[in-house]
């Protein structure tokens, strides 16, 4: 399982040193070349230590290898779309021929044959390969140690591999992975319902990782498979007397306890209902009196109930006492506290009294905040906590600031960001990467979905050379849990928009080419028990000499199942300079796949701006609209407002984290090769480092 793990979070394999007769160069050739065709190739380092394995090793050390890279670009399926000779024979096609074509495969869920002797020519991209290079277990246990010590939530994906890796840990091991201190709730709830499920923890050392009523609540949720971010109600499964015992003893060292777990009250009552604490009540007796008060209702006065009656009548000095109190609360209302009152610098003088106790991702967010505060946005973007990635976008109605008083607030957190990385080890010479500003600081990481590049939603990457970017999906019906699918058709479309987000076309199963620049789509297929793929080729040129720019590419479920009760779905895309050439599904030209399993209908995983050349990685998810089929007629309206929150998303970036670090810990100097610590696209710390960057930056 590190096998794979590792590979597809640093492009790293941990080679076992077998003695034997080593391989013959003529299978190491062999394979070098199979892994080239997927878009990797081995590091001079890796083949080194490859070469001198047995060829019985080294044989299923291959395997293994190219079934995780299949999996990880999308090779490991048969792509065979409605029109084999895409996209050349979608252009020549008649009208009446598609639509003959069509219905024949509406009517008999057969595709149309076609002669298949056409021979394509051979491939005539020459992309970079990425490089697979030798790793150790050592290197892959502090990798998953700095996704445990993340400052923000993680992935589906992270938890997987943190399961998967304390389930096979040894004792030793484990003590090297685990952390004295996992400083984010959700994610020490996660490891420690882990560490219970496959016990493998001691009972009393969990208790580290426990220190108030809604940890508790999440280490009962995590241990009944659930959702830690507590977004979504769990069941709770039936615990054992031991177990019941272990949750009442937790809850009941935690304090205060009754007001926290009135914040989930009607979860608690659920959760009271399996503990049954009036059994220990003289054991566990603060527990007992807690419980009696939720369900009983018996009144209990609260601090965020005393905060929202200051704010409802203005009351800027008792607010300012209470605010003290819960300083992340402090910054989060900070905004509302600063424009509601006359005195915004007594309000700035008491944050900065207590902003050396607020957490480093707050305070990037703050002080990112209110340096674009005085900007004229026209809309405002939200993403609610939840397993789901979805958006909520409104406009932008926030009274204005002074600007010296965002300008103050700025200041204070810059200086106590600086001062808090200074006693962090030495960066010496250290070179940051201006590209760099383009990738956001990822805080939040538990919408992620799995994917061949884990970047941070809201980025923007650059494309790489050619002049076409071909889509593509790839889906399968079945049956999940017991549960035929029944028939799936998921289909795949591109919106195109001009400069100011206003509609130009689409290309999808109503409109499968264009007859004002080149962009076809490989034909709508409606089944897929077998798996079915769409593509979707658009030519860059064409399309901005016509007045387009953003493309918003998006799936939708016309059947209606949402993705996470597929067997299997995922979409991508990919660069050509000459689309012709190779076949339609090329491996090594792949630039990102990502996985389809959100609770929705409509998936929308990037945007492409045309005009710039970027890549917005937005990775979101939508439902439904209720008066509409789904399809992308329907939902134009939705997909332009998210195409607009995510071009002009204002989030804290790695250059600037990555500079305060250098100013705090180091000297920034402009030669790359003179630097002692590198923070680059391409090198040193990169954007892609994600538990590096939550585990160690962000402290």
């Amino acid at each position: 399982m590190i096998h794979g793990m590792y590979l597809r979070r640093k492009n790293k394999v941990v080679v076992e040193r077998l003695s034997g007769d080593p391989v013959s160069k003529t299978w190491l050739a062999t394979a070098s070349k199979n892994i080239e065709s997927l878009g990797y190739r081995f590091s001079p380092r890796l083949i080194r230590e490859v070469n001198t394995m047995p060829s019985d090793a080294f044989g299923v050390f291959y395997n293994e290898l190219i079934v995780h890279l299949k999996e990880m670009v999308g090779a490991h399926v048969e792509y065979r779309p409605m029109y084999p000779g895409f996209p050349a024979q979608m252009m020549e096609e008649s009208e009446a021929d598609l639509y003959l074509n069509a219905l024949y495969h509406y009517f008999t869920l057969d595709l149309p044959q076609y002669d298949s002797n056409k021979s394509r020519q051979p491939l005539a991209e020459e992309g970079q390969l990425k490089v697979i290079d030798l790793g150790t277990k050592a290197e892959f246990h502090v990798l998953i140690h700095q996704l445990m010590q993340a400052k923000g939530s993680i992935s589906e994906t992270d938890k997987t591999d943190i399961d998967k890796t304390i389930q096979q840990a040894g004792a030793e091991e484990l003590n090297e992975i685990l952390p004295a201190e996992i400083p984010f709730k959700e994610n020490a709830a996660f490891v420690a319902g882990s560490l219970l499920k496959h016990r493998k923890a001691d009972p009393k050392a969990i208790g580290r990782y426990i220190k108030t009523a809604t940890d508790v609540l999440r280490l009962a949720v995590a241990w009944s498979d659930g959702d830690v971010s507590l977004a979504e109600a769990t069941r709770f499964r039936k615990f054992t007397r031991p177990e019941r015992k272990l949750l009442l003893a937790l809850l009941d060292q935690c304090y205060p306890i009754t007001e926290d777990m009135l914040r989930f009250k009607q979860r608690w009552i659920r959760l009271g209902e399996i503990l049954h604490p009036s059994e220990y009540k003289n054991r566990y007796s603060r527990c007992h009196e807690a419980f009696d008060i939720l369900r009983n209702h018996k009144p209990f006065p609260t601090y965020g109930g005393s905060v929202e009656l200051a704010f409802q009548w203005k009351q800027v000095w008792p607010l300012i006492d209470l605010l003290m109190q819960r300083l992340g609360e402090f910054a989060r209302r900070l905004d509302q506290l600063t424009r509601m009152t006359e005195h915004a610098d007594y309000v700035i003088l008491a944050f900065e009294e207590v902003v050396h106790e607020i957490s480093t991702p707050v305070l990037l967010q703050v002080k990112c905040h209110f340096v674009h505060r005085t900007e004229f946005r026209g809309l405002r973007t939200f993403f609610p906590k939840g397993n789901v990635a979805k958006a909520f976008v409104i406009p932008n109605a926030l009274p204005e600031i002074p600007g010296e008083v965002c300008k103050s607030i700025v200041d204070v957190c810059e200086h106590e960001l600086i001062r808090r990385f200074s006693v962090l080890p030495p960066l010496g010479k250290t070179f940051i990467d201006q590209r760099l500003s383009t990738y956001l600081v990822p805080f939040s990481q538990r919408s992620a979905s799995k994917a061949l590049r884990t970047i941070v939603r809201g980025s923007r990457v650059p494309m790489p050379k050619g002049d076409t970017v071909r889509f593509f999906n790839w889906w399968k019906e079945g049956v999940v849990d017991g549960r035929p699918t029944g028939r799936v058709d998921i289909d795949l479309s591109a919106v195109l928009y001009d400069r100011n987000w206003n509609y130009i076309e689409h290309i999808s199963y109503t409109n499968l080419r264009s007859s004002k620049y080149l962009a076809v789509h490989s034909g709508d297929i409606v089944s897929a028990p077998s798996g079915a793929c769409e593509f979707i080729d658009l030519h860059i040129p064409s399309i901005v000499e016509y007045g387009g720019r953003y493309v918003v590419a998006a799936l939708q479920a016309f059947t209606a199942q949402p993705f996470c009760d597929l067997p299997e779905g995922f979409a991508g895309w990919m660069m050509r300079r000459k689309p012709g050439s190779g076949e339609i599904f090329e491996p090594s030209t792949v630039v990102d796949k990502i996985d389809l399993t959100a609770n929705t209908t409509i998936a929308i995983p990037v945007i492409l701006d045309l005009a710039e050349r970027v890549m917005i990685w937005s990775d979101l998810a939508l439902t439904r609209h209720p008066d509409y089929n789904n399809n992308v007629e329907g939902n134009k309206r939705g997909m332009s407002l998210m195409g607009q929150a995510m071009s002009r998303l204002r989030k804290p970036d790695l250059h600037d984290l990555f500079r305060l670090h250098a100013v705090a810990r180091g000297e920034i100097v402009e030669d790359r090769e003179q630097a002692e610590s590198i923070f680059a696209v391409d090198g040193g710390v990169t954007p892609f480092d994600i538990e590096e960057i939550m585990g160690e930056y962000l402290a």
